[in-house]
């Protein structure tokens, strides 16, 4: 069920009879056809155990399921839109960011102090991630959110990559990533260009960056 982009900000996605998909509560901005918006309180194709730790922590965002036969816009915010197409691999991406997804993708949730322990709990408060952030496995299509739109940098095993961790907005693939101190002491208190963190993401995928470090 591939998304087509609209505009930068607007995407629309075909829906089938026997097809769902999943969106953010409010992210419809039109429809055609017969198509009904229903809310979802399972967090998706994962189930309601995928959401558990989420809503312990106060960090799960509403979806509603899609179906039935037309076509749908969305957008929201006016954020820019980056669609992400999967063909097996993980997508990792905060629940926030998610506009829309297809429904044959498997949604996880994954504890961020089990990527890196304490410091990669560190990093999901310095991303604006939370202590868990939202995965999606199989093969279809995700659209994202970004400030200031989306470039893809490819991750290889001879070139790492270097985010800065409010830039991060997602990531697919088999990559390892960690939260390091980029500069010393002083920078960290204020004292230098104020860069103290990098997001180093190793291994075979992509990293998706936004063109601004704003969060949503």
């Amino acid at each position: 069920m591939p998304f087509t982009a609209l505009n930068s900000r607007m995407v629309e996605a075909r829906i089938a009879p026997g097809q769902r998909m999943f969106s953010q509560r409010g992210a419809m901005l039109a429809y055609r056809g017969e198509v009904s918006f229903t809310p979802n309180i399972q967090g998706g194709q994962g189930g309601i155990g995928s959401m558990i730790g989420r809503r312990i922590a106060g960090e799960a965002t509403p979806l509603m399921t899609v179906e039935g036969s037309g076509t749908v816009m969305f957008g929201h915010g006016g954020h820019h839109v980056h669609v992400v197409d999967l063909t097996g691999e993980t997508l990792y991406v905060e629940a926030d960011r998610l506009l829309a997804f297809d429904g044959s993708l498997d949604q996880g949730t994954m504890f961020m102090g089990s990527q890196g322990g304490v410091m990669g709990m560190v990093r999901g408060q310095v991303t604006g991630q939370g202590l868990f952030t939202t995965t999606l496995k199989g093969h279809g299509s995700a659209a994202v959110m970004a400030h200031g739109g989306v470039i893809e940098l490819p991750i290889t095993p001879q070139r790492p990559v270097h985010v800065d961790p409010q830039a991060y907005v997602a990531h697919r693939g088999e990559v390892r990533n960690k939260l390091s101190a980029a500069l010393g002491w002083r920078d960290m208190v204020g004292r230098g260009s104020g860069e103290a963190f990098q997001l180093e993401l190793s291994g075979q995928g992509t990293v998706y960056v936004q063109a601004s470090e704003e969060k949503l």
